[in-house]
């Protein structure tokens, strides 16, 4: 009987498990999907293999690797998956991260409206892989509190400040808690979430904590919060929505593409009011709720494992490996 012999993967990305962010973890999930059908390894450089096959995350960070393996090997496949900096900062402006797109020969975008993103040459190689989540049911929630997740560790893109400033505009009488997860990754960001924090006692940073925990943390919420200025396509969207825990998020591009341009729970980035008042109508009005809670109900079956595993596997048909 003869052994078969599989094709070796190189995914480049500019994080790895100790960073514990998006990056990694949809590196360690596309790995999986592959390994029966490859041998993959997981790299922040890649580091001159003979490999069949690139697979790159992030097109300016990754760009150095990318175009040693376009160089090196420019009849071999090699795809770049894009970033919420990406999408909508790099690609607009940066050259290396340009460069990166005209040498991949498939681009992904983890969300539909990324799609709009490119223009025609790129467009024509580009495909969409919704990532993913095991389904888990809700937790036990508090039932004299309205308790809202926030997770994302501490960068400008990711305008925690917002969140704080909206729990500060919720009248006092409303028992809403605010959970935030996530590293001090930009020291003077988290001074001033530390400063604002420290004056409401309804705010509660917890730190970092494992993908595990930040979920069990997530279903035992009422709601997630998700005020980012730059998305690519969210994992803690995915997180909350396949935990039956609905979201209150920022109407950008990356969000929309997720659940789409008429979900009833986008406010305008930035505005701490309009968050607040949602809050405070999503904390009081069942029918709001139950109306977020039906419509992000509806998009679960986009982030089955099975969707994304058969999504990340039709690179290696299409590719012809």
């Amino acid at each position: 009987m003869s052994i078969p012999s599989y094709p070796s993967i190189a995914i480049i990305s500019p994080a790895l498990a100790g960073a514990n962010n998006g990056n990694w973890h949809t590196a360690r999930r596309w790995a999986r999907c592959l390994a029966p059908h490859a041998r993959v390894r997981i790299e922040l450089d890649w580091a001159g293999a003979d490999d069949a096959m690139m697979i790159a995350l992030h097109a300016r960070r990754s760009a150095p690797s990318i175009a040693r393996f376009a160089a090196v090997y420019p009849q071999r496949p090699l795809v770049l998956a894009l970033t919420g900096t990406d999408l909508y900062r790099d690609i607009r402006s940066d050259a290396q991260a340009q460069r990166s797109l005209d040498l991949a020969t498939r681009l992904v975008v983890l969300q539909a409206e990324g799609l709009r993103e490119f223009p025609p040459v790129h467009a024509a190689k580009a495909m969409v892989v919704y990532q993913s989540a095991r389904t888990l049911r809700p937790g036990r929630r508090s039932r004299r509190h309205f308790d809202l997740a926030l997770v994302g560790h501490m960068r400008a893109e990711k305008d925690p400040l917002t969140a704080l400033r909206a729990l500060r505009l919720l009248p006092a009488d409303l028992p809403v808690r605010l959970f935030h997860v996530g590293s001090a990754l930009d020291p003077a960001l988290a001074a001033e979430v530390a400063h604002l924090g420290a004056r409401d006692s309804r705010y509660h940073w917890i730190g970092t904590l494992p993908q595990a925990a930040t979920r069990q943390m997530i279903k035992r919420c009422h709601l997630l919060l998700l005020p980012s200025l730059m998305e690519g396509g969210a994992n803690v969207l995915i997180e909350a929505v396949t935990s039956g825990v609905p979201v209150l998020g920022s109407d950008i591009a990356g969000n929309r593409g997720m659940l789409g341009a008429d979900y009833p729970g986008w406010f305008a980035p930035g505005d701490a009011e309009g968050l607040a008042a949602l809050i405070s109508r999503v904390a009081t009005d069942a029918g709001y709720y139950a109306s977020l809670s039906r419509r992000c109900a509806e998009q679960v079956s986009l982030f089955s494992p099975a969707r994304e595993c058969a999504a990340v596997r039709s690179l290696l048909a299409m590719t012809g490996l």
